[in-house]
């Protein structure tokens, strides 16, 4: 968790979900969080677009090496299985049962985690580019 200043074009009541534009699996999470976000809580960004990267360069993160979704909460910056529960979190209560694996220790969790992250191209696919977000879903996007 690391806490900074704001990165440009992010408030600090805002919630922002960095994810693998590329990565299928990642994509797929961020389509599941549009769906189920109802209230329009999370902000997304790729880490490949132009704010994707200023963030990740205002939280000293590598900006060619995407191993972990980055979740900006309340001027904190959450990275691997610390962010994924805190995004579970707002989400309805049938997807909250899944913070029961919150208990597991950290260095656990996070290990878990990027097996994962690390094999994600291999498991799930990966897309030539950046899949843009439909019009339905621009404004759920930073630009």
């Amino acid at each position: 968790m690391l806490k900074k200043n704001m990165p440009p074009n992010v408030e600090l009541i805002d919630k922002v979900i960095l994810f693998d534009g590329v990565c299928k699996l990642c994509n797929g999470w961020a389509k599941f969080i549009i769906k189920y976000d109802k209230n329009k809580i999370f902000k997304m960004a790729s880490v490949q677009s132009k704010q994707g990267q200023i963030i990740l360069k205002h939280f000293n993160m590598p900006i060619d090496k995407f191993d972990t979704m980055l979740l900006i909460d309340e001027g904190l910056a959450y990275v691997k299985s610390s962010a994924f529960f805190k995004v579970v979190k707002h989400l309805p209560y049938r997807f909250r049962l899944i913070l029961i694996f919150a208990i597991i220790p950290r260095p656990i969790r996070d290990w878990l985690y990027d097996r994962i992250a690390l094999n994600r191209y291999k498991l799930f696919g990966k897309f030539d580019h950046c899949i843009l977000p439909n019009p339905d879903h621009e404004r759920r996007f930073l630009k």
